[in-house]
């Protein structure tokens, strides 16, 4: 009783002493700029009894009643001293102030220490000061969304969409269109039809900013259209801090549902690799030769599970520590997650013929697909920074990636051409293992400290495998009502082909070394800051590139004896029998039964190697204090050679060198607001799979997909214009337009074919244009408002208008089948990305709103006999995300992701004016994804 007592009186003291304090508040600002001085410090004078000043010029001091004298101080400004300044018990007295330069500020004032390069104030500086035309996002902004990897943060950033859930798209351009950059290297690919980065692979928790350059210089790499992607992983180290996250994720449509199907052979599934059961039996020799029946394991068909909820964790360890003179650091996370979806797909056909009952186009087939697809990622970022002195540091960045997924699809619906039920299955297992590593080093050299060289090494490894892609097909005759239904056959042809019955595994291993190096001489310009320094650039990179790929396909087919039809019962009765018992031991007999076939040809292999080799020269010239221009020209030699099995095929052999010239200028009209103008000429090569010339059956989509060797580089030149107005350091408006004119611009098109599977290659057209205008915005209500709640949201916008037009050469091939006046494929004529935040720090509240949606694209290209395009449609999706942080140590994380959880719409362009009218709804694919909810749990140590 008694401790409960003094308890209450202690308490209640507190109460009263804190009731007797005043507050001393206001704003302090620059004179030059306007903006809040960040940095500065409101102190009463003579004491130790301080407050900092916030980004937005805004403190706050809490006083006891009476009379002071209050000091404003920052470093390079002219101090303020105040006299008299009263504190009432309750009250709140205003006090602000206006610093200005100080005379004796005559040379820059260096600060050593560590750049945070993560936060939201970091980032838009870094933007108001670069060269070039450049969109971004930082970790502060990451970590108040849901996203949980790369393709979903990069999707928040104008002009920039997302296709298939991984690939990016820049300002309407095709994922081919953009170059990844991994921490300053080109990144990987482990995509074997697609020449892009699979953004899905990087989780979100290890980013530390995303940033998009859209206009070239000459340390970018010249392969570029859309924009280079530079991710960075975090490296930075204030203090020690260990991490540890787990969250649960839902999936409306598929946790706790009990039929979730998933393939044999899970064993390690669930580390992101196989572990043997799925690969070519070792009797297997490496041609198989008509004696040759292996065993090949007997899986046909998924196992049917309950989804349990998705796993996702994480832990992250930041150390810091002297080893003599120099200072260390080192970032380490690790991440796991396993994830499940299962969807119903609506997938159809129509072809470029009448059908006289409807007088719509024909329906070829109409399926219906439950596809499931379960996840299982484990990334690893290992960090190091050394920083010896003041004039060097060295950097050594891993990142290690091993991702594998586990697609299941079973197949019904009617084949209408042909009048066949059909009941399918394809098993489909891959894994991907993807190391990037980078040893990086800046030093300040000579006794001015005014040359700086940066150095790069790294190395790039890719291994994907696919064993065992299995499918098969039984079909039997549609009933007519009424009609008993018969049983379904399964399709057993006597030729073998990727379709039916068959069996299919490849991999892939590519690896890339690379090196750099950049000379920076500053000379002194009107006053001895770095930002008025006139500065020569020059530098190399060059990078070895080396890929291996080869495949191998099986069918099971009717032996070459001529007694297996002449008994039709015995036929029959082994056709009908369930798929994992038709291909038994005893039903393998040439004569009067199956037979494995390969269908493996010299085509479906292939190794190539590609060495770039760039050299460049550029500077930096601050003529004035409000223009400034910068360029140069960058040179780049590029050496691509393919050569598949086939000896009777021609090598690819492409060498070129070409110059590319860029300049920018900017032109401050103050210290708020600015305009760019960038202008370049970049390229954009063919990637191997799209010279490599063999066909693969891609099942989900049932296309074929071959690559071309007579494609060409294309040639892109660029224009940007944009205005750029920051009304505090944490804030932005900018509004931009932006030009390109492609000369043989590359594209994946529809070939004409009159068979069920579309057939997908790569083509150059003649000329294409992309325009448009980009929006964006980043605005606190903190200066809207008196009120404390209003004060603590902010808005985040942005927005495009695009439009894009395709021309073919006039030729035989195009005239009779190609279709021009068109976008280009993938290109959306607007996107448009808004989220508002509300962030209370004294009470640990994050809570966020987001809303994204992207316009018609051409997901492919048709053509003019037997191929529409098809056409993505519209989704808007919405996202709910709420942050607690209890105490010192722990946060709550909970939100739903995709709350309208409308459908995902392929539809095919009848009328083929590259739009979808309110009377065209023939689709290619159709289904929800479902909503996605989450609970989660962050300690921070």
């Amino acid at each position: 009783m008694r401790r409960s007592f003094l308890l209450l009186f202690f308490l209640t003291l507190s109460h009263l002493l804190l009731a007797q304090q005043g507050t001393l508040t206001g704003k302090v600002t620059e004179k030059k700029s306007g903006e809040g001085a960040i940095g500065a410090t409101v102190l009463v004078t003579g004491t130790t009894q301080a407050a900092p000043v916030n980004i937005d010029g805004t403190y706050l001091l809490q006083l006891t009643p009476g009379t002071y004298g209050i000091t404003i101080q920052s470093i390079g400004l002219k101090p303020l001293t105040f006299t008299g300044i009263v504190i009432k018990a309750d009250e709140k007295t205003v006090l602000n102030g206006v610093l200005e330069e100080s005379a004796q500020a005559l040379k820059e004032v260096v600060v050593t220490g560590q750049k945070q390069t993560g936060t939201e104030v970091t980032m838009i500086q870094d933007l108001k000061k670069s060269e070039v035309v450049v969109s971004g996002m930082s970790n502060d902004q990451i970590v108040k969304t849901l996203d949980r990897d790369a393709a979903e943060v990069v999707k928040r950033i104008p002009g920039v969409t997302v296709q298939s859930n991984n690939f990016i798209v820049i300002r309407g351009l095709a994922e081919r269109y953009n170059t990844v950059m991994l921490n300053d290297a080109l990144t990987p690919s482990a995509e074997v039809d697609t020449r892009s980065f699979s953004f899905d692979i990087l989780p979100s928790s290890v980013i530390d900013r995303i940033l998009i350059f859209k206009s070239g210089s000459p340390e970018l790499p010249g392969e570029m259209g859309g924009g280079v992607v530079k991710v960075y992983t975090r490296n930075s180290v204030l203090e020690n801090a260990t991490s540890i996250s787990v969250s649960g994720w839902a999936r409306s449509s598929t946790t706790f549902q009990n039929n979730y199907q998933v393939s044999p052979g899970r064993s390690s599934d669930w580390l992101g690799f196989d572990n043997g059961n799925r690969q070519l039996p070792s009797n297997l020799t490496e041609q198989m030769t008509a004696t040759d029946q292996p065993a090949f394991r007997n899986a046909w068909l998924p196992l049917r599970i309950n989804a349990r909820p998705d796993l996702r964790l994480s832990f992250g360890l930041s150390r810091k520590f002297d080893v003599g003179k120099a200072a260390v650091s080192n970032v380490t996370s690790v991440s796991y997650s396993n994830t499940h979806e299962q969807n119903n797909i609506t997938r159809s056909r129509y072809l470029i013929e009448e059908d006289p009952s409807t007088g719509l186009p024909r329906q070829q087939y109409l399926y219906n697909d439950e596809r499931a697809i379960t996840g299982t990622r484990l990334g690893i970022v290992h960090n190091w920074q050394v920083r010896l002195n003041d004039r060097n540091r060295i950097e050594l960045r891993n990142f290690l990636n091993q991702f594998g997924t586990d697609e299941v699809t079973h197949r019904t619906g009617q084949t209408l051409d042909q009048g066949f039920d059909r009941d399918d299955y394809a098993l489909h297992y891959q894994s991907r293992t993807i190391y990037s590593g980078q040893l990086q080093g800046s030093h300040e050299v000579g006794a001015d400290l005014r040359t700086n060289i940066t150095w790069a090494a790294g190395y790039n490894y890719v291994f994907r495998d696919e064993p065992d892609y299995s499918r098969y097909r039984s079909q039997r005759i549609t009933p007519q009502p009424g009609e008993t239904p018969r049983p379904f056959l399964v399709v057993v042809p006597p030729d073998g082909n990727p379709y039916d019955a068959s069996r299919f595994f490849s991999d892939l291993k590519e690896n890339t070394y690379m090196a750099s190096g950049q000379w920076e001489r500053r000379f002194a310009g009107r006053d001895t800051t770095k930002a008025n320094e006139f500065k020569l650039r020059a530098g190399f990179y060059t990078e070895q590139k080396e890929r291996n790929f080869q495949n191998r396909y099986f069918s099971y087919v009717i032996g070459n004896g001529s007694s297996f039809y002449q008994d039709p019962e015995r036929a029959n009765r082994l056709l009908t029998l369930p798929i994992d018992q038709i291909f038994a031991p005893e039903n393998l007999d040439p004569k009067t039964g199956f037979v494995l076939d390969e269908g493996t040809s010299p085509k479906d292999r292939y190794s190539a190697e590609n060495t770039l080799v760039a050299g460049y020269v550029g500077g930096v010239a601050p003529i004035s204090d409000r223009f400034s221009l910068s360029g140069g020209v960058r040179v780049e030699y590029n050496r691509k050679y393919l050569k598949n099995g086939d000896p009777q095929d021609t090598a690819y052999l492409e060498r070129r060198v070409i110059p590319m010239p860029s300049l920018n200028a900017t032109f401050n009209f103050n210290q708020r607001s600015l305009l760019r103008f960038g202008s370049s000429v970049t390229v954009n090569r063919p990637e191997f799979r799209e010279i490599a010339n063999y066909p693969y059956f891609d099942y989900t989509i049932n296309a074929i997909i071959t690559g071309n060797q007579n494609l060409k580089t294309a040639t892109i030149y660029n224009a940007d214009l944009r205005y750029e107005f920051y009304p505090t350091r944490s804030e932005m408006l900018s509004v931009g337009v932006f030009y390109k004119y492609f000369r043989d611009a590359i594209e994946q098109t529809t070939q004409s074919v009159s068979t069920e599977q579309m057939y997908l290659t790569y083509q150059n057209a003649d000329n294409a244009y992309d325009v448009g205008i980009e929006v964006e915005a980043r605005k606190s209500l903190m200066e809207l408002t008196d009120n404390p709640v209003l004060q603590r949201f902010s808005l985040v916008l942005n927005a495009s208008l695009i439009k894009s037009r395709v021309t073919l050469a006039d030729n035989a091939v195009n005239n009779n089948f190609a279709l021009s006046d068109r976008a280009l494929q993938g290109q959306s004529p607007y996107v448009v990305n808004t989220g508002l935040f509300y962030q209370d720090d004294e009470a640990h509240w994050q809570v966020s709103a987001q809303y994204n949606v992207v316009g018609q694209r051409i997901q492919f290209v048709g053509d003019r006999q037997f191929n529409y395009s098809v056409i993505e449609m519209p989704r808007h999706v919405v996202d709910l995300a709420v942050t607690k942080g209890i105490g010192q140590h722990l946060q709550i994380k909970a939100g739903i992701q995709d709350i309208l959880n409308q459908k995902v719409r392929q539809y095919y362009d009848f009328n083929r004016n590259g739009k979808i009218g309110s009377n065209e709804r023939g689709a290619f694919g159709e289904y929800r994804r479902g909503t996605y909810s989450t609970l989660g749990l962050t300690y921070n140590f």
